[in-house]
Parts: structure tokens; C-alpha cells; sequence
């Protein structure tokens, strides 16, 4: 069992807003537009540095985005951000029409996905995001696991070329993925096993490492962990490559089943190599208001769901 180390627990909005500040140093084109929530995207240091680059639009995301398809038809490299439920189905229209259709060079930056951001309820755990923005042609998908890879991946969307989705959150997550590398479209072997595949993606690839151990070490079961921090495109060959050596896997995303992870990998399985697959998903339901931590296990979106599903998917080789 590979062993990964926790540098620390850091929400990966952190790893957004410090990157950001980083292009603005190296980048004169970035520039940031929010909806009234500066501090909580992290954007505050970036305000401060670069305030003739920075935009604050209030409580009119429909228009931040119109504004950012503007400012990228001029030549800037517009990063928007704003909570993930107001970032994709309050202003899909806005995003469609002025974005991704005409493929401009903009940066949806969404943070507070999910079900882990908790406390806030139902109305505000976006958990279609990722099926909204991937069924967009131009749009690119991603969603890093920690800190780190967040960071990296704010820094890599500033020079891919298109419209990209951005998907962070709230709570402090253990940061491993410090030495390892990032690269859009590009899988990420965390560890080679023989038995199952696991493909998570977001804050469920922590969950994945654990489950890998338990499964290793109670189960005796070969555990290959593999993240898909990039929905789209998806790196088909990775994936393919995987189960072809597993025979079998499972999926597991902060996420509503339809449109996501898990039926993406199925999609790719069912057409090129058909094997059993088992998904840890939200279920077909709005969340509720509670911690993050209760909220996972009251829906199973946890190594322990991970593990059951693993034992599952082995017994349908």
C-alpha cells in the first residue's frame, strides 16, 4: 500500500485564491471578476495586489458572466468566480450562449460544490454542476482533490485556450498531491494495483485512498486508486488501460449520479471494454443542512461506501 503524506488540511478554495494571486503577478491578461463574494473564493489577495484588474459585480452573476465573455473577446484571460450553484444554474443560459458557443477564453472558477459545503443546505449543495458543464461543447471540466492540485490547476487553466469549469470547496481536505504532477486531460496513477480500479475525483479521491488501505489490509484485495481530476476530456486511454488490468472498478464523486464521473467511465466501458462497474454517488435527492462530515456518511459518499462497493464489483468479475 502506497503511502501518502499529509503536508496539511486546507480547503481548496485556498489553493484557488492563491494561485490566482500568483497569475496576477505573472500575468497582466488574468484578470478577476466576482459576485459578491470576495472572501469567501479567496480572491481578497488579488483585489488588494491588482484592484484596476479586479471587478466586483454584486449579486448579478448572469452578468459577471456576459462581462467576462467581453473582456475575452479583448484579449484578457477573465477568471469569474462565484459559489458553484450560482456559477452553472443561475446563469447556464449566459454561459452557453455568450461562452462556450462562441468558445471564449473564460474562466469559471466555482467554489462551495458539493455536498460537503454543509451548513448551507439543500439550495446551495450543487451537486448537477459537473453533468451542466460537461454536456457544453468547448467547455472544459475540472475537479482537483486538494489544496495543491487546486492551486495547479488555477495556474494551467490561464494558459489552456477555452472556456474552462473549475470546481473547488469549502472545507479543509488533507493536502497529499504537493510533489505530484498536474496536467489537464491527464489522468493521475496514484497507485498501481490488480483487482479494481477506483476512479475518484474532487474530494472522494481522499476517500479512495482510504478505502484503498482498508481493502489492502482487511481484504487483501490489489487496489489500483486513479484520479480524474479532468472530466473533460477524459483520458480515455488511462482508464481503459486500468480496467484492462483490473477487469473491474468503481467510481466515486461528490456528485448526482446522472451526468457524472461514474456514468462518463461507464459510457467509455460499455463502447470499448465492458466490464462491471459499481458508482458511489449522491443519490437522486437534495441534500440537507449539516456538517460536512455527517452529510457524507448520512450519504455514503465515504471510503466505508467505497469498501462496500469495491467487495461488490469483485464478486460481479
Amino acid at each position: 500500500m502506497k503511502k501518502f503524506v499529509v503536508r496539511q488540511h486546507k480547503d481548496t478554495r485556498s489553493g484557488f485564491g492563491d494561485a490566482l494571486l500568483e497569475l496576477g503577478k505573472n500575468n497582466p491578461k488574468v484578470v478577476a471578476l466576482c459576485a459578491d463574494l470576495t472572501g469567501s473564493l479567496k480572491m481578497d489577495a488579488f483585489k488588494k495586489a491588482f484592484p484596476e484588474r479586479f471587478f466586483q459585480v454584486g449579486i448579478a452573476e448572469a452578468n459577471m458572466m456576459g462581462i467576462a465573455a467581453g473582456l475575452a473577446t479583448t484579449g484578457f484571460i477573465p477568471f469569474a468566480g462565484t459559489f458553484a450553484v450560482f456559477a452553472t444554474g443561475r446563469v447556464y443560459d449566459q454561459i452557453r450562449q455568450s461562452i462556450a458557443y462562441s468558445n471564449k477564453n473564460v474562466k469559471i472558477c466555482a467554489s462551495h460544490a458539493g455536498l460537503t459545503v454543509g451548513e448551507d443546505g439543500a439550495t446551495h449543495q450543487m451537486m448537477e454542476d459537473l453533468a451542466l458543464m460537461r454536456a457544453l461543447p468547448n467547455m472544459t471540466v475540472i475537479n482537483p482533490c486538494d489544496y495543491s492540485q487546486t492551486y495547479k490547476a488555477t495556474i494551467a487553466i490561464a494558459a489552456w485556450e477555452g472556456p474552462v469549469y473549475l470546481r473547488f470547496g469549502r472545507p479543509a481536505v488533507p493536502d497529499f498531491t504537493y510533489d505530484l504532477p498536474f496536467e489537464i486531460g491527464k489522468a493521475l496513477l496514484l497507485q498501481e494495483g490488480s483487482d479494481v480500479s477506483i476512479f475518484a475525483t474532487g474530494h472522494m479521491v481522499w476517500e479512495a485512498i482510504l478505502a484503498a488501505q482498508v481493502l489492502e489490509e482487511q481484504h487483501s484485495v490489489d487496489v489500483e486508486v486513479i484520479n480524474i481530476h479532468t472530466l473533460k476530456p477524459l483520458d480515455e486511454s488511462a482508464i481503459l488501460a486500468s480496467i484492462k488490468k483490473t477487469g473491474c472498478a468503481v467510481t466515486a464523486e461528490e456528485h448526482v449520479r446522472a451526468g457524472g464521473l461514474g456514468e462518463a467511465i461507464a459510457g467509455i466501458c460499455s463502447s470499448k471494454y465492458p466490464i462491471p462497474i459499481e458508482m458511489v454517488t449522491m443519490p437522486d435527492h437534495f441534500g440537507e443542512s449539516g456538517t460536512p462530515r455527517e452529510l457524507q456518511d448520512k450519504y455514503h459518499l465515504n471510503a466505508q461506501e467505497i469498501v462496500t462497493k469495491a467487495l461488490t464489483v469483485l464478486k460481479r468479475k
